[in-house]
């Protein structure tokens, strides 16, 4: 994947970058939870928010 200022990733590239499920990535789309923005009936994500967004996530606690 071409990293590029500005770069905007589909619902299929986000997946494959986030290495989550579509049905999983839908479903924060949805919800608001991540950064989006419909164009028509497709949906985009600016590569630069999202990974402020990952920033910005909680640290999980680790499982003991």
């Amino acid at each position: 994947m071409e990293e590029k200022t500005g770069a905007v990733l589909t619902i299929d590239e986000l997946a494959l970058y986030l290495k989550i499920p579509k049905s999983t990535l839908y479903k924060l789309v949805r919800e608001g939870k991540i950064p989006s923005q419909k164009i028509g009936r497709h949906w985009r994500f600016r590569k630069e928010a999202v990974d402020h967004w990952l920033e910005d996530l909680p640290a999980s606690k680790p499982v003991t």
